[in-house]
């Protein structure tokens, strides 16, 4: 399976942002938005409101991560948005299976997501009941971050879980991602790469997402 890039929009102008998230379309395979509360991670973006506005516009496969806690008091709320996809840390529910099996009953595919310094083996009990984990590569909070190179070995933890329980789980990965490292990850068993900063910071979206796929799939260097 080819790999799959996820936009990032935090680092897009937020005053056009139907005109930032236009000039990636056509080149992305999915919409990332990144929600978070100034609880959970220091910093404040998008609410339920913004996603349904998003999703509204454009037909594309949105992608949400909510990065809030309690995660059970806004699982509800972002499922009414209407994502294709909406993904909870590990971290900010006791409640992990309840969030799956409520959020897979709105018809709604399910991530997981947990933070670099958070043990993968959190993550066995409810593998089996996701349809994506997501490992983040930076502590989330902010965009521009530099990746931290021993989620690589993360993710090849992931993905040998994954082959030795024959689940088929997509994985996903965000945090400093760009050319640099994109192929180094999904020989690693990275399935979605989400990318903001080298997309949105690039005066030519396309040309860097048509890079980073290229470099990705292994077709150039």
């Amino acid at each position: 399976m080819a790999v799959k890039i996820s936009a990032s929009i935090l680092n897009a102008d937020y005053l056009n942002l139907q005109r930032e998230i236009e000039s990636v379309i056509g080149s992305t395979d999915w919409i990332h938005v990144d929600v978070m509360d100034g609880h959970f991670v220091p910093n404040l973006t998008f609410g339920w409101k913004m996603v349904s506005s998003i999703r509204k516009r454009f037909s594309n496969f949105l992608d949400v991560h909510i990065m809030v806690e309690p995660a059970d008091r806004f699982v509800e709320t972002f499922c009414n948005a209407k994502p294709d996809l909406l993904t909870f840390h590990i971290e900010a529910t006791h409640h992990a299976h309840r969030l799956a099996e409520y959020i897979k009953s709105k018809g709604i595919k399910v991530g997981i997501s947990l933070n670099p310094a958070t043990p993968i083996e959190l993550l066995k009990g409810i593998m089996d009941y996701v349809d994506l984990i997501l490992i983040m590569s930076v502590n989330p909070g902010f965009g521009g971050q530099k990746f931290i190179e021993g989620s690589i070995e993360r993710v090849k933890e992931v993905a040998e879980m994954r082959e030795k329980r024959n689940l088929n789980f997509l994985i996903e990965i965000d945090g400093g991602i760009s050319p640099d490292n994109a192929r180094k990850v999904v020989e690693a068993g990275v399935d979605v790469l989400v990318c903001g900063s080298y997309i949105f910071e690039s005066e030519d979206r396309k040309n860097a997402l048509n890079t980073l796929r290229g470099v990705a799939d292994g077709k150039t260097e």
